[in-house]
């Protein structure tokens, strides 16, 4: 998070985003990070990422309004292969 900052990029995290029913908000999601106002990253150390991981960040995705996330897990010997990038 602090070199997104360094490099003047707005980041939120943990942004509480209300989950609305009807106009009604009945919870709230929290990503773990939010850059620009327009990507969603999600960060996990798990051994495998696991469908449950992706369906979350869709929620995220769909409850902020964002277009594109990241899921990302810190548990590989390269992060390349612990990236996953969303578009919605």
């Amino acid at each position: 998070m602090l070199e997104l900052q360094y490099g003047n990029l707005h980041t939120e995290v943990e942004k509480s985003v209300p989950i609305r029913y009807r106009g009604e908000t009945v919870c709230t999601h929290r990503p773990d990070m939010v850059v620009e106002r327009a990507v969603v990253v999600e960060a996990k150390a798990v051994r495998k990422l696991r469908p449950v991981h992706s369906a979350q960040l869709l929620s995220y995705l769909k409850a902020s309004g964002c277009r594109a996330g990241l899921l990302m897990n810190f548990n590989v010997p390269r992060l390349i292969d612990g990236l996953r990038r969303f578009v919605r």
